[in-house]
């Protein structure tokens, strides 16, 4: 049976939205397109008619994982205000809540180490999307100069990613806390901004289970 466009573009959103999750929770080597299959719910046929090959599919879940972060960044700037807009962005990307949900959070944290051993098409999607990350996290930067906030974004958000997988990684609950709220404070002094508001999930704690479920 012939499957319409409609049907086509749903299949192809379940797939992105499967590929993406189990990507950021399995890593990319230990994921395959059968575990996509069955998380999406569709035929190995359907996948390979809207992809071709799982390289494919990499290189579109990293455009769809960041596009999405960046529309979760808009959405808190709405929300605050130009005043709070990046130190809402910063609170939100380092607090408890996104540490504990690597399937939901940012791809680049989850996977940048393992990009770097893709192929080019892969490795020029994510580049690509990061490109546009940090230009939108260099509009929120409270400096004159544009160069130095393209400059500064780039501080910035390296030094958010990399706090992220720290505070991941480490198996003592209170230095986890300590890196999240150690650079998170740092990063918005970084940028001139004001204080972080509070947002949910800032101050929930990791329990034990949780930890090793994500």
């Amino acid at each position: 049976m012939r499957v319409s466009r409609e049907q086509a573009a749903q299949n192809r959103q379940k797939i992105l939205t499967a590929a993406t999750r189990l990507f950021r929770e399995r890593g990319i080597s230990a994921t395959g397109v059968d575990a996509i299959t069955a998380d999406a719910g569709l035929t190995h046929g359907a996948v390979y008619s809207q992809f071709g090959s799982k390289e494919a599919i990499v290189a579109e879940a990293m455009r769809e994982a960041q596009a999405g972060s960046r529309r979760l960044w808009q959405r808190l700037a709405d929300r605050n205000g130009a005043k709070q807009a990046f130190a809402a962005i910063v609170a939100q990307y380092l607090s408890r809540a996104h540490r504990d949900a690597a399937g939901r959070g940012c791809v680049v944290a989850a996977l940048a180490c393992e990009i770097a051993r893709q192929p080019d098409r892969v490795r020029d999607a994510f580049t690509a999307e990061l490109k546009e990350g940090l230009e939108y996290l260099a509009e929120m930067m409270k400096v004159d100069d544009s160069s130095h906030r393209r400059d500064e974004a780039i501080e910035a958000f390296a030094t958010m990613v990399g706090a992220l997988v720290l505070a991941r990684a480490v198996s003592d609950e209170r230095l986890s806390n300590r890196i999240l709220e150690a650079t998170t404070n740092r990063v918005i002094r970084l940028a001139g901004s004001e204080d972080a508001p509070a947002l949910p999930g800032r101050t929930a704690a990791r329990t034990k289970s949780s930890r090793h479920a994500k």
